[in-house]
C-alpha cells in the first residue's frame, strides 16, 4: 500500500471539496503518475540475451516516497566534503502550537522567520565569550510533521562541538554539553522571532487568519502577548560523536517526506490503517485509523511552497565561508577534504557504489547488463 494509492482513490473527491494550493495539486497529481504510463517509460536491452525491460518513469517530486533515493545520496555524498571531523550537537527548534493557523497559511513567510530567528540565535549565543566565542558550523532542515502527519513546524539543527575564533587563529572546541543552557537559548529564540514577526504585521504582508478562542490573530499585542507567555520548546537531544555518525543520521532525515510507504498498512472502504511511533509512550508503535480524505488532508499541509528550500547552512558552513574559514579549520583539525564520489555517475552506478548492488545486471541471463538500445545499435555499427 502506498501514497499513490489512496490519492487515486480520493484525491478527486478531495480537491473538488476543498481550496488547495497550485503546488499542492501539482504533488498530488505527480505523485499519483509517478512510474506509471502518464509520465512514459524507458526501454532498457540486455546486451548479452536481448532480454527487454520497460520502466516507467519517475515523477521526482521531492514530496513523493519514491522519488527521494538518489537525491539523497547525492547530497550525502557532496555534504562529506564539508563535515569537520568533530562531535556535533542535535538541537530542535519548534513553534508553539498557538502559531499553526498563522504559519500554514503564510508558509514561505513564517517559515524563513523560524530558520533566521533559530540562526541568528546560534550565532549570538556562541559568539559570546560567556559560552563558546567562537563561530560554529551548522546546517538546519525544516520539518513540518509529526508521526501521525499533524502539522507541526520545527527545526533540527546539526551545529559542530566548537568553533572559528574571531580571529580565525584556533579551533575552540566545546564541552560535553551544550555550549548553552537551553532555556536561555529558547528566551533568545522567542525574542527573535516575536521581532520578526512583529515587522510583518507592521507590514501588513500577512494573510491573517480567523480567531480562535486561544487567539486573536487581528491584534498583534494580543498575540505577541500570547506568545511571550509561552515557554519555547528549544531542546538539545544526544550528541553524535563525529563525522560519520552525523552523515549517517543526515541521510535517514534530510529527504524524507511527511510518510514513507512502510509505514501505510492498508486501505480498506475509506479507511487507511497507518503505523506511527508514540514518543509519549517510550517509542512504542502504534496503529492509527483515518479516513482517505482525512489522510490527504494531512498530507497536503506538508507540501512545501515551490522554490522553498527546507535545508540551509550557516556559520561556517554557509556558502560565503566554504572556500575561506571552512578550508582553515580543516587545517587546524588537521583533516583532510574528502572528494566527491558519485560526481557524473548515473543513478545505477550510485546504487550500486552505495550498496554493492549492480542494478543494471540482466535478471534473465544474469551476465549482461541492461543498456540503452541506441547504445547497442552505435556498438554494432
Amino acid at each position: 500500500m502506498e501514497v499513490a494509492d489512496i490519492l487515486n482513490n480520493y484525491s478527486g473527491e478531495f480537491i473538488e471539496k476543498n481550496n488547495l494550493s497550485y503546488q499542492q495539486i501539482k504533488a498530488i497529481k505527480a505523485i499519483e503518475s509517478c512510474r506509471t504510463s502518464d509520465l512514459g517509460y524507458h526501454k532498457l536491452v540486455c546486451n548479452k540475451c536481448g532480454h527487454e525491460q520497460i520502466s516507467y518513469n519517475s515523477c521526482r517530486n521531492r514530496h513523493c516516497p519514491k522519488c527521494q533515493l538518489t537525491k539523497q545520496m547525492k547530497w550525502i555524498d557532496k555534504l562529506k566534503a564539508q563535515v569537520l571531523p568533530v562531535r556535533y550537537f542535535h538541537i530542535v527548534f519548534t513553534l508553539p502550537h498557538q502559531l499553526n493557523a498563522l504559519a500554514y497559511i503564510n508558509q514561505s513567510t513564517v517559515y524563513n522567520i523560524l530558520f533566521r530567528a533559530a540562526s541568528q540565535t546560534l550565532k549570538q549565543v556562541a559568539l559570546n565569550p560567556k559560552f563558546l566565542g567562537a563561530e560554529p558550523a551548522f546546517l538546519a532542515v525544516l520539518h513540518t510533521w509529526g508521526q501521525t502527519l499533524s502539522y507541526h513546524p520545527h527545526l533540527h539543527i546539526i551545529v559542530s562541538a566548537g568553533g572559528l575564533d574571531p580571529d580565525g587563529l584556533e579551533w575552540k572546541y566545546s564541552g560535553k554539553k551544550f555550549f548553552v543552557p537551553v532555556r536561555a537559548l529558547s528566551k533568545v529564540f522567542r525574542a527573535k522571532f516575536i521581532d520578526m514577526l512583529e515587522k510583518e504585521y507592521s507590514q501588513s504582508t500577512l494573510k491573517i487568519p480567523n480567531t480562535t478562542k486561544e487567539v486573536d490573530y487581528s491584534d498583534f499585542g494580543k498575540v505577541k502577548s500570547l506568545l511571550y507567555s509561552k515557554t519555547w520548546n528549544v531542546y538539545a537531544k544526544k550528541t553524535f560523536k563525529g563525522a560519520g555518525k552525523v552523515i549517517e543520521y543526515l541521510g535517514r532525515y534530510t529527504h524524507r517526506v511527511a510518510i514513507s510507504n512502510s509505514r501505510i498498512l492498508s486501505l480498506d472502504n475509506g479507511k487507511v490503517k497507518l503505523r506511527y511511533k508514540d514518543y509519549r509512550d517510550n517509542n512504542k508503535w502504534k496503529i492509527l485509523e483515518l479516513s482517505a480524505l482525512e489522510f490527504i488532508r494531512r498530507f497536503v499541509q506538508h507540501i512545501l511552497p515551490n522554490n522553498f528550500y527546507k535545508i540551509r547552512y550557516f556559520g561556517l558552513l554557509a556558502c560565503k565561508n566554504r572556500a575561506g574559514k571552512l578550508t582553515i579549520c580543516f587545517g587546524w583539525l588537521k583533516a583532510n577534504i574528502s572528494i566527491s564520489k558519485f560526481e557524473g555517475l548515473i543513478w545505477h552506478e550510485i546504487i550500486e557504489m552505495a550498496t554493492g548492488r549492480d542494478v543494471s545486471i540482466c535478471p534473465v541471463c544474469k551476465k549482461g547488463r541492461l543498456i540503452n538500445p541506441e547504445l547497442l545499435i552505435q556498438n554494432s555499427e
